[in-house]
């Protein structure tokens, strides 16, 4: 049943869109461009025939961008004002099917009611987050940043609670509410660059995987210093114990030695390296 319902959703949005972009590039004159308007909506009222209806939505659509375009500016980049603009439609047309002249109200004001609350139930139905969860977001948020600027100081969670009324244990569930996990698009905009490109959040994340160079650098020339002076067996030891993680037992089968021999010979190699460090911390200092 979920899954119909979201394929429904989807075939609708993607005929809502269509019809925007055809209603948006039709231009065409029709016989009731030079009758009042009062008089069309007589005339749909007494006899709602499919061209009356056709010319109404056509002359009315651009209230459909309108107010698209006034939500879509509060809303996060990843948003498709498209998706909002088909959504917008099947409230104009609504709005077109209920509207009574004899109430004396302009058209213009009666549909952006039924326009706005088509968009705001398609985002709502697009969003994961619970309205409840939302609302309680929104309250710590603005409370926070009210006791921020009466004080000019940064108001603790303690403080917060107690200006909302909220005992700790439900406090410690609205705030757990407000850091519920969100889901975002890498290719949002992350923030406004100096450039002609918007630096957008794929541009900055942080690439774990990629190895740091200079890092790898100061690790190489790091072993190189413990290493320097060492034999083959000595300086095998202490790559294969503290680089590769090896267990003594693992480097005495790969050296041909017995485990116990491994782990004397990791003591003195320890003493000799504590013995030769107090000599050269001055190399180990940073510059400055």
């Amino acid at each position: 049943m979920a899954a119909t319902d979201t394929s429904t959703r989807s075939g609708t949005r993607n005929l809502g869109r269509h019809v925007a972009r055809r209603a948006e590039q039709t231009s065409f004159g029709t016989p009731f461009d030079q009758r009042p308007l009062d008089e069309i909506w007589r005339l749909y009222r007494q006899t709602p025939t499919e061209d009356l209806r056709n010319y109404l939505f056509q002359r009315f659509l651009h209230l459909v961008r309108y107010n698209a375009e006034r939500i879509y500016a509060r809303l996060p980049d990843e948003v498709d004002i498209e998706d909002l603009m088909s959504a917008g439609l099947f409230g104009l047309m609504a709005a077109i099917e209920a509207y009574d002249p004899d109430r004396e109200v302009k058209f213009e004001t009666y549909s952006a009611t039924r326009i706005r609350g088509a968009i705001l139930d398609e985002l709502r139905y697009m969003d994961w987050v619970p309205r409840l969860v939302r609302h309680r977001t929104a309250k710590v948020d603005q409370t926070r940043m009210r006791m921020q600027m009466e004080t000019g100081v940064k108001p603790s969670l303690h403080d917060i609670a107690v200006r909302l009324n909220l005992d700790p244990a439900e406090f410690e569930k609205y705030e757990r509410d407000s850091k519920s996990v969100s889901m975002t698009s890498i290719t949002r905009k992350c923030f406004p660059s100096d450039g002609s490109r918007d630096l957008r959040e794929i541009d900055v994340i942080k690439d774990e995987t990629q190895a740091n160079p200079v890092s790898e650098l100061q690790q190489r020339d790091l072993k190189d210093l413990i290493t320097k002076g060492l034999s083959r067996a000595e300086r095998l030891i202490v790559i294969l114990y503290y680089y590769e993680g090896m267990t003594m037992k693992e480097i005495g089968a790969t050296l041909d030695l017995s485990e116990s021999r491994v782990s004397q010979m990791h003591s003195s190699i320890l003493q000799r390296l504590k013995a030769q460090m107090q000599h050269r911390m001055r190399e180990l200092e940073p510059v400055e």
